[in-house]
């Protein structure tokens, strides 16, 4: 009996056992599951930083595209008719002072009467001294009776007459002068020699032309604008103009045209290229050249560059939401400040935007969110 017992109390001990080994083989064979299920759960589709968008000042430009030309071009012509040119001094591009003399015609003519002219002078001088004396000599005799009222009047008439013929030859004389001055082409202002059609030799009329002059050698850049943006322009305002062959030069707005051009509805504003810029060999009238106008600064919402994708012709910024999910969101970009790009419109000031990374992500994805390199480089320092 008591063999028996022993017996029955071994079987339960080994039963319990192996009921206790298959309960340890369950429970970590759940696990072991469980485990498995963690393993095979969605994985992030990149790893990616982030940004939040920032507050900037921003300048506000104007763009305008127009030609760079002479501020005022004067032109000189010839002023005698008929002489020869005998010598041109000056040519295109030369540097010329008010009063130089550009070129000279031929003046043995105009000598020759000018001399002729200084005869008749004296002569009428003469003539006019003897009427004078005679005249003087019958106002002595005018209450005498030596000589009749008639015969005074004559003499005294004779007196004005010869007075008016002596001063008709003293005008005859300054204009032979004036003829003789006009041999020479003068400069009629400072500036810059723009174009030549003077030839040593040729026999030109009056008003020909024979040169054309920049006055002050001052340029100035004639923009197109359009009426809508006429408004924000004013005189004085700066701008930067650019020419075409990558030459920079600051301007200052001179004047607003008064009209706007009824066919393509755009106005002229003229800008004054400054004095130091003007001087600058690359810069030529005629040139075309874009510009900016310089219309002040704005408080602006800025994102990275690199936060922005271009898909389709429209740009985008990725969000990044709580669950470490994506949300693709379409904006509006606006000016450029370096590295950074101002949005318009699409965005809160607080979102959190993907920054590297956004090109290879699509609306809905799973990320990874880790520090930039020198972001944590400046933490480091910190500590």
């Amino acid at each position: 009996m008591k063999r028996f017992k022993r017996k029955f109390i071994i079987i339960a001990l080994i039963a319990l056992f192996v009921l206790a080994a298959i309960i340890i083989a369950l429970a970590s064979g759940k696990s072991g599951t469980a485990k498995k299920k963690d393993e095979t759960g969605p994985k992030p589709a990149l790893t990616v930083t982030t940004a939040q968008p920032a507050q900037a000042q921003l300048p506000i430009k104007l763009s305008a595209n127009g030609s760079i030309t002479a501020w005022q071009e004067a032109i000189i012509g010839s002023e005698s008719n008929g002489l020869q040119l005998t010598d041109v001094r000056v040519n295109v591009g030369d540097v010329v002072r008010r009063g130089q003399v550009l070129a000279t015609f031929s003046s043995a003519s105009t000598k020759a009467d000018l001399a002729q002219a200084r005869a008749s002078v004296m002569e009428a001088e003469a003539n006019a001294a003897d009427a004078k004396n005679n005249a003087e000599r019958a106002r002595t005799l005018e209450n005498t009776g030596a000589l009749s009222t008639q015969q005074i009047n004559q003499y005294l008439t004779t007196e004005q007459t010869a007075r008016a013929k002596a001063a008709a030859a003293k005008a005859m004389l300054t204009v032979q002068e004036v003829r003789l001055a006009q041999t020479q082409v003068l400069a009629s202002d400072n500036g810059i020699i723009s174009a030549r059609n003077a030839t040593v030799g040729a026999v030109v009329g009056a008003g020909t032309e024979l040169f054309r002059l920049i006055r002050q050698g001052r340029l100035e850049w004639r923009a197109e604008v359009t009426s809508a943006e006429l408004g924000r322009l004013a005189t004085g305002t700066p701008a930067l103009i650019t020419a075409a062959n990558g030459t920079q030069v600051k301007g200052k707005v001179r004047m607003i045209a008064p009209t706007v051009d009824a066919q393509n509805r755009s106005a002229l504003v003229y800008v004054d290229l400054l004095p130091a810029a003007a001087n600058v060999a690359p810069v030529r009238a005629g040139m075309f050249a874009t510009g900016e106008f310089d219309l002040g600064m704005s408080t602006a919402v800025t994102v990275p560059q690199q936060a922005i994708v271009i898909r389709d012709g429209f740009s985008y910024v990725f969000r990044l939401n709580a669950d470490h999910r994506v949300t693709q969101l379409k904006i509006e970009p606006g000016r450029r400040l370096q590295d950074r790009i101002e949005v318009l419109k699409g965005i809160a000031p607080d979102a959190v935007l993907v920054a590297s990374g956004a090109g290879f992500l699509n609306d809905g994805d799973l990320v990874k969110v880790v520090t930039p390199p020198a972001t944590a480089a400046s933490a480091g320092v910190a500590r």
